[in-house]
């Protein structure tokens, strides 16, 4: 009998199964409805309790030698009110609570490395639960930090990876058990296309003429080459003037694919800021 180990298999039965019946539904849509099915809030959940069930059933059988895991322990987290942060964004921050102040003690005491995530609602002072943050942030590293003259410390940080939360750490500062969240169809026939499509659509938004520019001068505009889909689709949702919701479904979007789809779909409807 299939578990949730197996829940990328039963996606592709459900998905094939419902396309006899002329019910279309995306390989993304399908890993969605699988982890609701199995009583899960949603596939980034599923995924991190599936990945973990490995690294548990690897160091079983290899005691001496395990592999590494990708999980993390005890990373602290950066509470945001009004951002998002998407992979291989640099951005500051800005820290006045005293728990995230020695949150930022502690990842410079340590690897530098942080969980930049945002909570539900920005007037939460003091959020502390798992219902207080979206269940996927990322992974950052603090690259310098300093105390302004109003006493507000100004954090630099450029984000790593996605992550999803698995559980809190409550105490003298907010940290988090992490999973790392994998990408799929990244280098797929569908997000090649897509991802000129979108590089098309940033041109008219932007009204930039990308098109005549080599790949090396189209970083100038803050875009990679459409050979990086996934970075892509990152770097453009992080310039988008969406609200928070919208930026953290494209921050869940583990498909890269679906993640291009949601950008393009956007950018069709965006306007540039003045």
């Amino acid at each position: 009998m299939r578990d949730f180990r197996d829940a990328k298999a039963m996606a592709q039965t459900l998905s094939e199964a419902l396309a006899a019946k002329s019910v279309s539904l995306s390989h993304a849509e399908s890993l969605e409805l699988v982890a609701r099915i199995l009583g899960l809030r949603d596939w980034n959940v599923l995924a991190a309790r599936i990945q973990a069930n490995r690294q548990a059933a690897s160091s079983e059988t290899s005691p001496v030698a395990a592999a590494p895991s990708s999980a993390q322990t005890d990373v602290p987290i950066f509470p945001m009110r009004d951002l998002v942060l998407f992979p291989q964004t640099t951005t500051p921050v800005f820290v006045a609570r005293d728990k995230t102040r020695r949150a930022v003690e502690r990842a410079m005491a340590g690897d530098r490395r942080v969980l930049v995530v945002a909570q539900r609602h920005g007037a939460d002072n003091d959020p502390s639960t798992l219902q207080s943050f979206y269940p996927v942030g990322v992974t950052a590293s603090v690259i310098n930090s300093q105390t302004q003259m109003d006493g507000i410390l100004k954090v630099t940080v450029s984000g790593l990876q996605r992550m999803a939360i698995t559980r809190l750490i409550d105490g003298e500062f907010l940290a988090a058990e992490i999973t790392a969240i994998e990408e799929q169809r990244g280098q797929s026939p569908e997000a090649a296309s897509l991802s000129r499509m979108v590089l098309d659509a940033y041109r008219t938004y932007a009204n930039v003429d990308l098109s005549s520019l080599p790949a090396r001068q189209r970083v100038r505009f803050g875009l990679p080459s459409a050979e990086n889909p996934g970075l892509l689709a990152d770097t453009v949702a992080q310039m988008l003037p969406t609200g928070i919701d919208e930026k953290q479904q494209l921050l869940e979007a583990s498909d890269v694919v679906a993640r291009l789809e949601k950008v393009l779909a956007l950018l069709s409807t965006a306007r540039p800021e003045q």
